[in-house]
């Protein structure tokens, strides 16, 4: 089925986008949570505001890669459905949407607060108290834009530049006023005597509570379709967005604090705490002409706008998902009269007014950080994983320095703010993790299930000779040449008998990647001499067998998908020997299914048919012992056959140690033989050797045998770094055929394996369908056009990042320990000072050179 994709004019210059950005970011959070994060922090609030600059520049750096690579709509939930696996991608968007919905929350309860402010000076309480007018006004405005929203009408990028424009200008005046103030009257300084009462944990708690207004970048990404020229306009716009905005954070928290002389005998922070959401419009009431209307004004203003853009950022996100399947179809509903995602925007606007009715605003604020950080944190890992999986086929605008050292810092800070959150708001964590927690259950029950993934392996065909089965045990044996047939299906038929379940014969028909999937179902007669055969042999020993035909493009998905949609107990496969790939253990793709099926895995080397007649299984953990033995009991004849147990002694096992090891194997093959009666006497029997070359000894010990069977252990990439895999070193060596056992294991382990795997190498594997969208889109050369030499390198000037690095980090610290004296307000001009120095950096280290491996014309760019 053909895709047809949908472009939005590039309109945006670098000066809207810019705008946007600061819009969002100057948004309710400077004017409603400045009062209650300075009686968090108390006057080291400004030291907060400079370190969530540092923490955001951090994973704006992050943005401002990923933008200028894949500039399109989505902004970090495309970007982790392109680097993380499993549900990421799904909590991704989960995430995104809550954290925009509380926001919007947010912004309604400030609205809610001023506009009951400006009630209060006309006198018009409506006898109301001023909770319940808070709250009312919140939902009021809730409803009226979801009703805006319902209409198609939102925020144009002019109209949005003007807002922003006028919320600037108010703050700037207000910033001028306050330090009017201050230096008209220094002693006013001695308010920041007592830099930071709460300590170290007051900074790091309001850093938390205000890291909601340091996230406005993140649309800046999400605008990437609209943007001219995006692969320079992003990084740049996300650069000059935080330079414009982190200075002014700073300005406003000095003023307040130092700007205003509280009528009772209590320090400024308190006071503007005592105001919480109305600190800042109090504040201004003192030293600033108009001042509480113009900052009315202002809060008014960015709660609006901020309320508007939340409430359609959650509502597209929610339809994206809906989409895509991960929520009900109803979020994809589109209504024929508005062409809006009126269900989405329903939604969406319940849980915007269920936050803020229902929870206090300090909790909602933190609980929208907690997402915002958990999100960033994700895209963190991504871009990591992006650019080590893509490398130079992708074509960046900006390629940040000291990779992958930047974003690893950003993970690490990211999460520690989020863990120190939940000192200042419990609440705010546990309102996280349910949200978390229930997105994961509809992940696994619902979303999973159904989702409309970018390729999948139809079923061409079943065919079903099944009689009934005392036991639903399933054997998969995938099925492709007639000659492995005996080869595959005697141990089959043995493990469904001896467990009185079935047989599943998978058959793949593989169609080359350009090739539509349907065009497979033309090779179904060819493959029908093969399936007959198949059941032919299965009948003949009376077992039930299942024949499926899947079409695909690669047989390890359809192999895959069919053991995790069966439930398969034993999956049996045929092996022709090692790999040649230095990155594969057994075959690159029996690796990819060993690595994503939970079950007890039989690979056999294509060499000799059993039954076999004497078989050696070497053991080195005791009680691995029965299951070992009994995968090699599949291969010989009931009653035949000779099995040898082996374990090697190194020289230096006490004599103690010895003969415990043998005890316990032997107590192994005693229960072996109580529960097999079929088993004869000698033909299960327990060898040891000493020997200092545990691979060497069970090479020679391999001698007359004519099979060996070799337990591959889930092994973390560390030990096979370290150590090496043992069975590919003996299968290299030995002359008898090798069968690889691999055991199930438990769910929590087996997790703990897929995660070493992804992070040894597996996040590198590329996905075809992802492949080939990414290069129909024009963000991906194709691999034949990849430009091998040289390699991708930063133009940023590194040694001058580096020193602005140090700059600012030695800045803060002397911000700290100055104690609010003339330490802090040096050492606050010489942070800002390297601010400026570092956009300047980054900013000339974007544009086409950027990208120093070579440049491909690639359309989708209008303008370039």
């Amino acid at each position: 089925m053909s895709v047809v994709k949908t472009e939005l004019s590039r309109d945006l210059s670098l000066f809207d986008i810019t705008m946007i950005g600061v819009g969002a970011m100057i948004g309710a959070g400077i004017f409603v949570l400045t009062g209650i994060a300075a009686g968090v922090a108390g006057p080291a609030l400004i030291l907060a505001f400079a370190l969530n600059g540092i923490i955001a520049i951090i994973t704006a750096i992050t943005y401002a890669e990923l933008g200028s690579a894949i500039p399109e709509a989505g902004g970090g939930y495309l970007w982790v459905r392109e680097g993380l696996p499993g549900p990421n991608a799904f909590l991704a968007g989960w995430m995104s949407w809550f954290a925009h919905a509380v926001a919007g929350s947010l912004y309604a309860l400030g609205f809610g607060s001023y506009m009951a402010l400006v009630f209060d000076e006309l006198g018009l309480s409506f006898g109301l108290p001023h909770e319940i007018l808070h709250k009312g006004l919140a939902a009021v405005i809730i409803l009226i834009f979801m009703a805006i929203n319902f209409r198609g009408v939102s925020e144009t990028g002019k109209a949005g530049n003007i807002v922003t424009v006028l919320k600037v200008v108010i703050l700037g005046i207000f910033i001028i006023s306050g330090l009017w103030a201050i230096f008209r009257s220094p002693i006013y300084l001695d308010k920041f005597d007592d830099f930071a009462p709460a300590g170290l944990l007051g900074i790091v708690r309001a850093m938390g509570l205000t890291f909601i207004a340091f996230e406005g970048y993140e649309i800046i990404v999400q605008a990437g379709e609209e943007v001219k020229n995006p692969r320079e306009t992003i990084p740049k716009a996300v650069f000059l967005s935080l330079a414009i905005v982190v200075p002014i954070y700073m300005l406003v928290a000095f003023v307040t604090i130092g700007a205003v002389n509280p009528d009772t005998d209590i320090p400024t922070y308190q006071w503007l705490a005592q105001h919480a959401e109305l600190g800042v419009a109090e504040a201004a009431r003192q030293f600033m002409p108009l001042g509480t209307l113009l900052l009315l004004v202002g809060g008014i203003l960015s709660t609006m706008s901020a309320l508007n853009a939340t409430t359609f950022s959650s509502t597209r996100v929610s339809f994206a998902m809906g989409r895509d399947r991960n929520l009900p179809a109803a979020f994809a509903q589109i209504n024929s009269l508005t062409r809006t995602p009126h269900k989405a925007l329903l939604f969406s606007g319940a849980l915007i007014l269920a936050m803020a009715v229902f929870v206090p605003i300090e909790d909602v604020a933190a609980a929208a950080d907690v997402m915002f950080l958990l999100l960033f944190l994700q895209v963190n890992v991504t871009v990591i994983t992006i650019r080590n999986k893509y490398g130079k086929r992708l074509r960046y605008g900006y390629l940040m320095p000291f990779f992958p050292y930047i974003p690893v810092v950003g993970i690490i800070t990211q999460l520690l703010l989020a863990l120190f959150l939940f000192g200042y708001s419990p609440t705010a964590w546990y309102l996280a993790l349910l949200w978390i927690g229930f997105g994961l259950l509809i992940f696994y029950l619902y979303s999973r299930p159904r989702v409309n993934s970018r390729e999948r392996t139809p079923v061409i065909l079943e065919e079903r000779r099944v009689t009934a089965t005392p036991r639903d045990y399933q054997v998969l044996v995938p099925i492709a040449n007639p000659a492995s047939l005996p080869n595959l299906l005697w141990p089959a038929i043995n493990a469904a008998r001896r467990e009185e379940g079935r047989i599943l014969l998978l058959h793949v028909v593989t169609v080359p990647e350009q090739t539509p999937l349907s065009a497979g179902r033309e090779y179904i007669q060819q493959s029908r001499p093969l399936i007959e055969e198949a059941l032919r042999i299965t009948e003949a020993k009376d077992v039930p067998a299942e024949v499926i035909v899947r079409i695909s493009h690669r047989p390890a998905d359809a192999i895959v998908q069919t053991a995790l949609e069966r439930g398969v107990n034993l999956l049996i496969m045929g092996w022709r020997g090692q790999s040649k790939t230095g990155t594969a253990f057994i075959g690159r793709n029996i690796d990819r299914i060993v690595e994503a099926v939970n079950c007890e895995v039989l690979v056999i080397q294509q060499l000799q048919v059993p039954p076999f007649q004497r078989i050696l299984v070497p053991v080195a953990d005791p009680l691995q012992t029965s299951k070992a033995v009994n995968m090699a009991r599949l291969l010989i004849r009931d009653g035949e056959g000779a099995i040898d147990v082996l374990h090697i002694f190194r020289p230096a096992t006490p004599p103690h140690q010895r003969q415990q090891l043998i005890e316990a194997v032997e107590l192994q093959l005693a229960g072996l033989r109580a529960d097999n009666p079929d088993l004869r006497d000698g033909q299960l029997a327990l060898k040891t050797i000493e020997s200092p070359d545990v691979v060497n000894a069970i090479v020679d010990a391999t001698t007359g045998y004519d099979c060996v069977v070799l337990g591959t252990s889930r092994d973390s990439w560390l030990k096979q770094q370290l150590l090496g895999s043992k069975p590919t070193q003996i299968a290299q060596r030995v002359t008898p055929p090798v069968v690889l056992a691999s055991p199930s294991t438990s769910p929590v382990g087996f997790s703990w394996f897929r995660l070493l795997n992804y992070v040894r190498g597996g996040y590198k594997r590329i996905e075809p369908a992802s492949e080939r969208e990414l290069v129909e889109h024009g963000l991906l050369a194709p691999e034949e056009q990849e430009v091998t030499e040289p390699p991708l390198h930063s133009r940023v000037n590194q040694n001058g990042v580096l020193v602005t690095a140090l700059v600012s980090l030695a800045s803060v610290v002397a911000m700290y320990i100055g104690h609010g004296e003339t330490l802090t307000w040096v050492a606050g001009v010489l942070f800002l000072a390297a601010l400026i120095w570092f956009t300047r950096l980054s900013m000339a280290g974007t544009g086409p050179g950027a990208h120093q491996a070579g440049e491909r014309p690639q359309g989708g760019e209008a303008g370039h």
